[in-house]
């Protein structure tokens, strides 16, 4: 029986439930909710065809089953649960409740759609830093800081008001004051106070969706000035030396604590209160005096330069300039003075104004343009400073090369030839070249070449050297061929041809001799005629005329020699150039021709006395020969 009791009892089980109706479903469900904390939320949940468990969640975690949800003692199920109304409570609302809930009917398998509840937390008073009486100085830009304070929810606005007006130039930033703090949010205004804002009020506001309204925070502000300074001096035009008082006049408030004098923005030591003296110099032109006055809220400063007269003075001299031919060149010269000075620029020597100005500009030099030049400003009014600088300007060009004298050789003597060079750039080489060869330095054969700085040649032509090229034992080929003196540089060559000169000895001794001997002969006679006259008491006598008449032979023409000892000690030496280092101007050695004269021009007249003389008288007649007369050709 007992088994033909249960498969009647299924199938009226069945035919039950078909006839009970629709399934279980949701007649309401929560939907997200904003609430101000410590307000009640309300999370509405209604089900139809359901009479089983029904439970609310947290972010997924169940809160129970039973009205009164123990262990949540704000939170709580209300309605009537044979309606299938199940709305869940919590009072009062707290941040910690703000999260996602769901309904849910665990028999019938139903869950509800999340809602989302916000709780709102309204913004206390802000903080305005430095309130509630903030003291502003007149005239200076100052950032006024509104702070919120509390953890609002939103983020509040920060406003500013006065007179119920909205402020502008308002800049809003936000910081978070610590990790794991509440944000605060700041809000900054920018203002520039007149005296017309003192004892104004200003008002912060801060609001947000918790509280619309708002709530306030005012200050008033306190209008402080530093101090107004007029600076004077006088007398305000002076020339050098003169005294001048500068007077600093100031109002402030607070009452100036001090005052501070600069000059050029140095520190004038000894210097207080509000007047100074003193005397006057160029610096005061170009270095303004400055008083500076200060008291408990700020300070100002007031500058005044003087005007003072003073006469040129240089302040950059010109530099030298090296240009190659064909460039341009430029000088600078600089000078200072008041009033400004006139510059001019000239040519060392010359006269003819150039140009005027700091600047000399000449286009397309030429080795001519070489040189100094001069830039000369006048003196002032007071007569005093101006003066001149100069600069040299070097036009580099190819070498400029000129043969100089040197002296004749004898055959088979030693000879120089020399040659000057002056170039800029300096020579790269001076070769010496003939017929059959060339040498640049060094020897070759019976010849060598030295090299020696010269001294300073024309203005701007750059440095200068002398080439010697010695020959010893002279062969005739060398009288007759040209020797030829080039240099060159990157800007080209230059070159001069030099020749040697030839000496005969023969001729030249023998004439020297002669002309001794001779002089020697006639002083001995003249002595010895002297001498016989005075022994014989008639140097008062006159001698008669006689008809003999001696010739003293003698160098006539002015030509001259040195001797054979003089000859071999001249050929025995080989000097190099004379160089002065001294003097600017080149010693070159030259001989000359030694003369020697005879100082009777080569005739003597002695007569004898008429009637003839005694046997003892003092001297007839008087015959003579010279042995080195005869002997000339």
């Amino acid at each position: 029986t007992l088994r033909m009791r249960v498969p009647a009892l299924l199938i009226l089980l069945i035919c039950f439930r078909g006839r009970a109706g629709p399934s279980p479903h949701f007649l309401q469900q929560p939907e997200d909710l904003v609430v101000l904390l410590g307000e009640e939320a309300r999370l509405p949940c209604a089900l139809g065809a359901y009479w089983g468990l029904v439970q609310w969640t947290k972010s997924g975690l169940a809160l129970g089953g039973q009205r009164d949800l123990p262990g949540w003692s704000r939170y709580w199920i209300s309605g009537n649960a044979a309606k299938g109304q199940h709305d869940l409570h919590i009072r009062p609302v707290e941040l910690e409740d703000e999260a996602s809930y769901e309904c849910q009917a665990t028999q019938a398998g139903l869950r509800s759609r999340p809602a989302q509840l916000h709780v709102l937390v309204p913004p206390e008073a802000p903080q305005v830093l430095g309130g509630p009486s903030v003291s502003l100085v007149a005239g200076i830009p100052v950032n006024l800081t509104c702070r919120s304070r509390g953890d609002a929810r939103p983020t509040p606005e920060l406003l500013w008001f006065r007179d119920g007006v909205r402020l502008d130039g308002i800049t809003i930033h936000q910081t978070v004051l610590k990790e794991g703090t509440p944000e605060s949010v700041e809000s900054t205004l920018t203002l520039t106070p007149s005296s017309h804002d003192d004892g104004a009020t200003l008002v912060c506001r801060a609001r947000s969706q918790a509280l619309p309204t708002g709530r306030d925070t005012a200050i008033t502000l306190s209008l402080q000035y530093p101090p107004e300074v007029t600076l004077s001096a006088a007398p305000h035009t002076v020339q050098v030396g003169e005294k001048v008082t500068f007077l600093c006049h100031a109002t402030a408030q607070p009452p100036v604590t001090g005052y501070r004098w600069a000059k050029g923005g140095s520190p004038v030591l000894g210097a207080r209160g509000p007047r100074l003296e003193v005397v006057a110099d160029a610096s005061f032109l170009t270095e303004p005096v400055s008083c500076e006055v200060s008291n408990a809220v700020g300070s100002a400063n007031r500058t005044t330069a003087l005007d003072v007269l003073f006469g040129p003075i240089l302040q950059a001299k010109p530099e030298p300039v090296s240009v190659d031919v064909g460039e341009d060149a430029s000088f600078i010269c600089a000078w200072r003075g008041n009033p400004l000075p006139r510059v001019t620029w000239t040519r060392r020597g010359g006269a003819q104004v150039l140009g005027s100005g700091p600047t000399l500009r000449l286009p397309s030099v030429g080795p001519e343009d070489a040189g100094d030049y001069v830039c000369r400003a006048e003196p002032g009014l007071s007569g005093l400073g101006g003066g001149a600088a100069e600069a040299r300007l070097t036009v580099n060009a190819p070498p400029v090369v000129t043969a100089l004298h040197s002296a004749p050789a004898f055959l088979r003597g030693p000879a120089r030839l020399q040659c000057l060079v002056f170039a800029s750039p300096a020579p790269d080489a001076v070769v010496w070249s003939w017929d059959e060869g060339f040498l640049e330095a060094g020897s070759r054969g019976r010849f060598l070449v030295e090299t020696f700085p010269a001294p300073e040649g024309h203005e701007g032509q750059g440095p200068g050297l002398i080439s010697v090229l010695h020959i010893s034992g002279t062969q005739e080929s060398d009288f007759s061929r040209s020797f030829n003196c080039s240099a060159r540089n990157r800007l080209g060559e230059g070159g001069a041809r030099a020749s040697l000169g030839r000496r005969d000895l023969l001729p030249t001794v023998r004439i020297v001799a002669g002309v001794a001997a001779a002089t020697t002969t006639l002083l001995m006679v003249i002595t010895g005629v002297a001498l016989c006259c005075w022994r014989h008491g008639k140097a008062s006598a006159s001698f008669l005329e006689q008809k003999n008449l001696m010739r003293i032979p003698g160098s006539s023409d002015g030509s001259s020699s040195r001797g054979p000892e003089e000859e071999e000690t001249g050929s025995g030496e080989d000097r190099g150039p004379i160089v002065n280092t001294d003097h600017s101007d080149l010693v070159l050695e030259e001989e000359g021709a030694l003369q020697t004269k005879d100082p009777t021009n080569g005739y003597y007249k002695v007569r004898g006395v008429s009637p003839p003389a005694p046997p003892d008288s003092c001297v007839t007649s008087l015959q003579w020969k010279s042995p080195g007369i005869s002997n000339l050709p």
